[in-house]
């Protein structure tokens, strides 16, 4: 079974049993913690992924950085994971967790690209476009690339809307070519 697939139930199992014991929100920030940590420090995630690293250890270390600051369930499961000796799953469990917790509060994530920084009023109307259209709550993050020369390239999910002019000069380009 593949690394997604095991994450998957294990983030699903998570969310049941916070949802079972009324601290959904409590998990999901110590989830957001955890997954803060791995991406500030990647020796973590490597040490996680370490097969020579013994069970004990991982455990501790663990222990060591979170014992006070999560949820008893989420140590649990960390534990348990650890035991079956599955720890290289626990960051993209944590992943698939919050990307469940989202679908399961209709939360939407969007991304904004464009060739200069977005005013308060565009990003304003952007996101209510973009919650019109999935009657969800939007969380949009705006990034900046000169290189679209103008425009700019909306991600909601699996959806892309492009109207860069860079694009649009490339389309430009493939038809002159074609004809």
């Amino acid at each position: 079974m593949s690394e997604i697939q095991v994450a998957t139930r294990y983030a699903k199992s998570i969310l049941d049993l916070a949802i079972e014991q009324n601290a959904l929100e409590p998990v999901k920030k110590d989830v957001e913690l955890f997954l803060g940590t791995c991406r500030a420090n990647p020796a973590l995630q490597a040490i996680l992924k370490n097969p020579i690293i013994s069970l004990e250890k991982k455990a501790n270390i663990l222990d060591g950085l979170f014992e006070d600051k999560l949820h008893k369930m989420i140590l649990s499961f960390f534990h348990i994971v650890i035991r079956k000796g599955r720890s290289e799953i626990l960051y993209a469990t944590a992943k698939e967790f919050i990307n469940q917790y989202n679908i399961k509060k209709n939360i939407v994530k969007a991304t904004v690209t464009s060739a200069y920084p977005l005013g308060k009023e565009n990003i304003t109307q952007l996101e209510e476009v973009v919650r019109q259209a999935t009657k969800g709550e939007v969380i949009l993050s705006a990034h900046v690339q000169p290189d679209l020369i103008g425009g700019f390239i909306l991600k909601v999910g699996d959806k892309q809307f492009d109207t860069s002019l860079s694009s649009k000069l490339n389309q430009l380009k493939k038809e002159f070519e074609h004809n």
